[in-house]
């Protein structure tokens, strides 16, 4: 046998007992990992029963805390400080049932979670976390922007379909739609001049975390895409990317500035080109989204945007606002939702 092919036959073994390895090594450390995510769970619970067969449960309860961080610190070393043990207590109060404990979830994970007071929100996103296989730092950067808050927002009907829950309700487009979008990540805070150019470009260099806004089941076509009319006239469109869950394509067109008719009368020429010239048979009809720093509510009103299954419009920001400011726009969309809803009723 000649020495090259021995050589290729090496290689190829080493290659299958490479990976033989690394996923024995994945299983190893997942099986650890969710180990002691029970493990504090129990802990949790174990100081729970203490506390409630204490007489002024209060201030026994915080005796015990103190006291077992002490003895558990110096026998277990400082993660079982006073702070982690009351996240344990936590843990076991908001998870009360251990076989609801996903093995996906690190107990990183489960400590974000611990923050989200909202029962619907936290299920929401446990599961997101699953299927989209967030790290703890993404599932971090969502929770601070409310996208479980924004995603409610998007939708037309106010009584939202429990996402959380009940996942093998068929999508609409308009449930992948929010409003308004975080992109914070693209650096752009401290330059409010830029154009829309250096906009597209920012988003390219930072794909991955702009695929991440967007939401779940997005693959990136093109930008700058060309479409070409009869007569030989060139356009492009911004950015396109496909929805392997809605199965269509996502035309975005990207504003530097407030939106304009205009702009909803060239996203409908983009959609409508690529219902003539590129949708498959077997795929949906293709959305249009139009990301701008700010909406005219007359605008919208008055235009196919209004009552647009295809077509959306939304507003972006290119800076994290503070819990309180993203809430406080949630609530002026929701007035001014159910405002137009009892002028049309």
């Amino acid at each position: 046998m000649k020495i090259s092919t021995v050589s290729n036959n090496i290689n190829k073994l080493y290659d299958t007992i490479n990976q033989i390895i690394e996923e024995a090594r994945k299983t190893v450390y997942r099986t650890a990992n969710f180990t002691m995510v029970q493990a504090y769970w129990h802990i949790g619970r174990a100081i729970v029963e203490e506390e409630q067969n204490g007489k002024e449960r209060a201030e026994y309860g915080q005796e015990v805390i103190t006291q077992l961080a002490l003895k558990l610190t110096q026998k277990h070393g400082r993660g079982f400080t006073e702070t982690n043990l009351k996240y344990m207590r936590q843990f076991y109060q908001l998870f009360d049932k251990s076989h609801a404990l996903c093995d996906e979830l690190s107990w990183t994970h489960y400590r974000l979670l611990l923050k989200v007071k909202n029962e619907k929100a936290r299920q929401f996103y446990m599961q997101e976390t699953i299927e989209c296989n967030w790290s703890t730092r993404s599932l971090e950067r969502q929770i601070n922007n409310l996208y479980y808050e924004r995603m409610l927002m998007s939708q037309n009907d106010p009584k939202v379909k429990d996402e959380a829950t009940e996942k093998t309700t068929r999508q609409e487009p308009q449930d992948i739609i929010k409003d308004p979008y975080v992109l914070d990540f693209l650096g752009l805070k401290d330059n409010t001049d830029f154009r829309e150019n250096e906009l597209e470009q920012a988003i390219i260099d930072k794909l991955q975390d702009f695929i991440l806004e967007l939401g779940k089941g997005f693959a990136f076509i093109g930008r700058q895409y060309r479409l070409t009319t009869e007569t030989g006239k060139h356009f492009y469109a911004d950015l396109v990317f496909y929805n392997y869950i809605l199965k269509c394509f996502l035309v975005i067109d990207l504003k530097a500035e407030a939106l304009t008719h205009q702009d909803i009368g060239q996203m409908d020429m983009y959609v409508r080109y690529f219902e003539d010239k590129i949708r498959q048979e077997n795929d949906n009809p293709t959305i249009g989204l139009i990301l701008c720093t700010e909406k005219d509510k007359t605008i919208v009103k008055y235009s196919l945007l209004n009552e647009s299954k295809q077509i959306f419009a939304s507003k972006y920001l290119t800076y994290l606002p503070t819990e309180q400011e993203l809430k406080k726009e949630i609530e002026r969309e929701r007035q001014q939702i159910e405002q137009e809803k009892r002028l049309n009723s």
